[in-house]
């Protein structure tokens, strides 16, 4: 404590604690914020206009749980881009944004990045959007990039895998959850999941994705890396 802590009156102090727990409870509030620009407003749109409840809500706490991460972490990162990040990094699961043969991540990164190039966003920052929804479900590499990277992953880790749920502040959580709920979400989000990459299980090879297509579709094998390199048709040298 300074010397000007020290002369400080007791209604002083008091109001120094007030406004202590005045920071701590409007922080609490921002925590279940959602941004409220206009690009964040019309990427809401489209993603209840094009997405299910169940997609919708995930959506939304993956955000919540990143940024709070963020916030835990100290982290200097844009909230808007982070909340646009998570409002489209699912949609490549929808029929609309899904493609014949590009894996679905890349799907909804591709759409982002049409989005935010059409609001004239910095190519900078499109970029980094792009990286987010592209890389979310890639194991070992968003922690080390862009924090909007790396908080859109640990958001998706913890809604989807439970990663971090014991680190993360539990009041906060169940506020969040009762605004967006889980109702039968492991399932149905599995489900759904799934349904999103049925049709192109080719483009799950070397993600965390193909072993769900083993799972579910009859007699489906991913690709064996050492087969691959086996049957290479480089020579190798005499």
């Amino acid at each position: 404590m300074g010397a000007s802590d020290q002369n400080k009156s007791p209604a002083q102090e008091i109001d120094l604690t007030v406004a202590y727990w005045k920071y701590q409870m409007s922080d609490l509030a921002s925590a279940l914020v959602i941004p409220d620009s206009a690009l964040a407003k019309e990427a809401t749109q489209i993603l209840r206009e094009y997405s299910t409840d169940l997609l919708i809500n995930h959506s939304m706490r993956v955000y919540l749980f990143g940024a709070e991460q963020g916030r835990e972490q100290k982290l200097r990162f844009d909230p808007e881009l982070l909340y646009v990040a998570a409002a489209f990094h699912d949609l490549g699961l929808l029929k609309k944004f899904s493609s014949e043969n590009e894996r679905f991540e890349v799907d909804g990164a591709n759409a982002a990045r049409q989005f935010l190039t059409a609001h004239n966003v910095p190519e900078e920052q499109v970029r980094m959007a792009w990286e987010a929804i592209a890389l979310h479900t890639t194991p070992g590499i968003p922690q080390h990039m862009q924090p909007e990277v790396a908080l859109l992953n640990s958001g998706v880790l913890l809604d989807v895998l439970g990663k971090g749920l014991d680190q993360f502040p539990s009041a906060l959580r169940e506020e969040i959850v009762a605004k967006y709920p889980r109702k039968n979400f492991k399932k149905d989000f599995l489900q759904a999941y799934f349904a999103g990459f049925a049709h192109k299980p080719g483009t799950t090879y070397g993600t965390v994705n193909q072993s769900i297509c083993e799972r579910f579709i009859p007699g489906y094998k991913s690709p064996n890396a050492a087969d691959l390199m086996t049957a290479s048709p480089f020579p190798d040298s005499e």
